[in-house]
């Protein structure tokens, strides 16, 4: 039986699931899909450099509306993505068009992951982690469906710690003047502030310090070249989202099996 929190996350996940979409197909057609592409392939391929896309499983974990699926699919990858709601899910598939046809889309919670140990070369995540109930546990299964030499990534950010630091706090209003100041869309204005907070306040990475976390946890469960990069964000980000999230940058984490 999952818990009280871990339904009210599918609840505000599953009620957002159109409007996630929408900015995930404003991604496939914008900067940000070349921009991905090319930093995630760079990341596998300093992992495996023989081995050609088709040759590589990989998964995509908490995929939302399916944005990673999509175009690690189309680049030729056999794609495996999981998403904890339905109604994401769906978003997924019909994003994906034909690819839907070659994704495996799961339902699935990403904390508990149930295929085989060493199932796949590669797992990915984006903007997941920090709202997980059991992030700890998390990344444990992630490395047990892990096949051995094979490449761990995840995207996030500190999303929220503004509730436990003023001076963060100062930078996400700054954040919301420069976005009004410039005329462009406040991609706050498409979420449920409220019950996010909510949310946030509730779950354990939230006012913890990252990627530092990251790199003890991965250490502690005996992972290899586990590294971070801070900057990340501004290879991959738009313009207009390095306005909004200009307080609150993302980060990537890299390791091997």
């Amino acid at each position: 039986m999952q818990s009280e929190l871990f339904e009210a996350n599918k609840k505000y996940w599953s009620n957002r699931a159109q409007g996630y979409s929408q900015v995930n197909q404003e991604e496939l057609t914008g900067l940000q899909k070349t921009n991905w592409l090319r930093e995630i392939t760079r990341q596998i391929a300093a992992v495996y450099p023989q081995q050609k896309p088709e040759e590589l499983n990989i998964l995509d974990v908490g995929t939302g509306p399916g944005f990673f699926a999509i175009i690690l699919a189309e680049a030729g990858y056999q794609v495996t993505a999981v998403d904890a709601t339905a109604s994401m899910l769906a978003e997924a598939k019909r994003n994906s068009g034909a690819l839907s046809e070659t994704i495996d889309f799961r339902l699935m919670d990403a904390q508990e992951l149930t295929f085989e140990d060493s199932s796949f070369d590669v797992v990915l995540s984006r903007n997941l982690t920090w709202v997980l109930e059991k992030p700890e546990q998390t990344y444990l299964n992630w490395q047990k469906v892990l096949r051995p030499g094979g490449l761990l990534l995840n995207f996030d950010a500190n999303w929220y710690n503004y509730l436990h630091d003023d001076a963060l706090k100062q930078g996400y209003e700054q954040d919301r003047r420069n976005v009004s100041i410039q005329q462009i869309d406040d991609h706050y204005l498409g979420t449920d502030i409220d019950a996010m907070e909510a949310i946030a306040l509730r779950v354990p990475l939230t006012g913890v310090q990252r990627p530092e976390w990251d790199l003890h946890a991965l250490n502690k469960i005996k992972m290899r070249s586990v590294t971070s990069d801070n900057s990340v964000w501004q290879r991959v980000w738009s313009p207009v989202e390095k306005i909004n999230y200009a307080s609150t940058p993302m980060f990537m984490i890299a390791a091997v099996k």
